[in-house]
């Protein structure tokens, strides 16, 4: 068990070291869990969360399509707040699935990532 989780930190810490995020353009990290995602604005320059979401109160459906809704959503609360660029964080996840999901609905929302 231990390296395996060696091996994730480092991973994070390989894709994450290169991301950094401000106000104007907050990095947007995913958290993926077997059930749900989450997914969250942070200025790392204040290190502060601007806005979060998630599939916690989404109604019962596809992953995939929950993860959109998720992007959709956090895409609508960034415009509200004036926020039009993001950096992508995707942590130790590869970029397909849920995770590519959640960057199409941001992107359909009017985020450039």
């Amino acid at each position: 068990m231990k390296i395996n989780l060696d091996k994730k930190i480092r991973k994070k810490r390989r894709i994450s070291s290169k991301i950094k995020g401000t106000f104007s353009k907050p990095r947007i990290s995913v958290f993926r869990s077997n059930k749900y995602i989450y997914a969250q604005a942070i200025n790392d320059k204040d290190k502060v969360t601007i806005v979060s979401s998630s599939s916690l109160k989404l109604p019962k459906d596809k992953k995939t399509e929950q993860a959109k809704k998720v992007g959709l959503d956090l895409g609508k609360k960034l415009i509200e707040k004036k926020i039009k660029t993001a950096v992508f964080d995707r942590n130790i996840y590869v970029y397909k699935g849920r995770v590519k999901a959640l960057a199409e609905g941001l992107r359909e929302s009017g985020i450039k990532i």
